[in-house]
């Protein structure tokens, strides 16, 4: 089971590719590891949560298809590179308005939090996707993995195929974005709730 209340089994269209034992098993184990990483990934990237799990599915029927030739020091990097493609795909569908999936995302099962509680996460998940989505997918992507999936420099830069000099300098461009716009966001909203007035 994984963070998000479900128990992941390989997909149909994995477990019907012949492949060895030792194949087999490398993939359940990523994809038992990984996959709230490629979820996140995902969603962070642009893709609505009701498809994020579509997406992730994608991204691991890539996995199967290309398992021998990924290095096993390399799962991490392959894993957001096709992740980021898989998100660009879902972005141009959806400004296609062509939706990847109808299905809801089950329920987590927990304890119930209060109303309170909710509101604040549910504003939290929206100004920080309306922030994320306001900034050039380069610089989300360092400031997605290093912000959140906690990455170091070093691992991002292999991750997003940057040397690491490029990779620091776009999450120092990333954490100014994304201050820049948090700051201009709230104060549209201070503006707007004082009725326009100056």
């Amino acid at each position: 089971m994984n963070e998000h209340g479900r128990v992941l089994s390989v997909p149909d269209t994995l477990s019907q590719t012949p492949r060895s034992d030792a194949s087999s098993t490398r993939l359940r184990r990523i994809i038992d590891e990984r996959y709230d990483f490629v979820w996140r990934a995902v969603r962070f990237l642009g893709v609505p949560e009701a498809n994020a799990e579509d997406a992730a599915q994608l991204v691991f029927c890539v996995v199967a298809r290309k398992l021998r030739d990924i290095a096993p020091e390399a799962e991490s990097s392959f894993l957001f590179a096709t992740a980021s493609r898989v998100a660009s795909e879902a972005r141009r569908s959806a400004r296609r308005g062509l939706a990847t999936s109808d299905r809801n995302v089950d329920e987590i099962e927990a304890p119930l939090p209060t109303v309170d509680d909710l509101l604040d996460q549910r504003r939290a998940r929206q100004t920080l996707d309306e922030v994320l989505g306001a900034m050039p997918i380069d610089l989300r992507s360092v400031f997605v993995l290093f912000e959140i999936e906690e990455l170091t420099v070093p691992e991002i830069a292999t991750a997003v195929g940057v040397r690491v000099g490029t990779a620091a300098s776009r999450l120092r461009r990333a954490r100014e974005e994304f201050r820049a716009i948090l700051k201009r966001r709230n104060a549209a909203q201070c503006y707007a709730g004082r009725g326009g007035r100056p």
